[in-house]
């Protein structure tokens, strides 16, 4: 089976549970609820400890990607297991495996995709690199430096300012788009569109 025959697992990463649902740490759920929706499709309990949503990305035909969309139901530091069980269940090469994350380094709402490299220090692509390499795409969704001093855990864990949800549908809009386009286009043309 090739490559292009596999289903992509795309994992919007993020904490389970109503007090996490707006943290700036959640983006990743953000963007698969928004995907879920545009796929007509309703977040469903899977055995891996994950909620998954089955469909196709893309225009009708022959360009459109069978992709299953997940949300890790453990908390964010423990996302490798539930991926790796559904990377097995839905026999997924890790070169089609999508997660999507907050990025501290990158300024709010900007976005990067990538495939490959190490987790700057988030725990959720810890947890994934540690139990499967790393070699896997990442979509990197910008939330920029906590002010001031603040503690980096805190920050990530505060919900969105007022100012920043102006905005966040519309990224949060954006970054779904990445998604299917890095699914549907590959890598080099997702980049070219938007690594702003």
């Amino acid at each position: 089976m090739s490559d292009v025959d596999s289903p992509w697992l795309v994992v919007g990463l993020g904490n389970p549970g109503p007090e996490y649902a707006g943290n700036r740490h959640n983006v990743g759920f953000m963007v698969a609820d928004l995907l879920a929706a545009r796929l007509g499709g309703r977040f469903k309990s899977h055995k891996a400890r994950a909620q998954v949503v089955e469909g196709r990305l893309g225009a009708p035909g022959v360009s459109s990607r069978r992709v299953v969309l997940a949300k890790p139901m453990s908390f964010m530091n423990l996302s490798g297991g539930p991926v790796t069980a559904l990377r097995d269940f839905y026999k997924v090469p890790v070169a089609n495996i999508v997660a999507v994350h907050d990025e501290l380094d990158i300024d709010y709402g900007a976005l990067r995709l990538k495939k490959g490299g190490g987790d700057n220090g988030h725990n959720g692509l810890k947890s994934m690199t540690k139990a499967m390499g790393p070699d896997y795409h990442r979509v990197r969704f910008g939330i920029g430096r906590p002010p001031g001093r603040m503690d980096v855990a805190a920050f990530v864990l505060k919900d969105f300012s007022a100012a920043e949800r102006k905005e966040l549908d519309y990224f949060v809009d954006r970054a779904a788009d990445a998604v299917e386009s890095l699914v549907v286009d590959g890598l080099e043309r997702a980049q070219s569109t938007y690594n702003s």
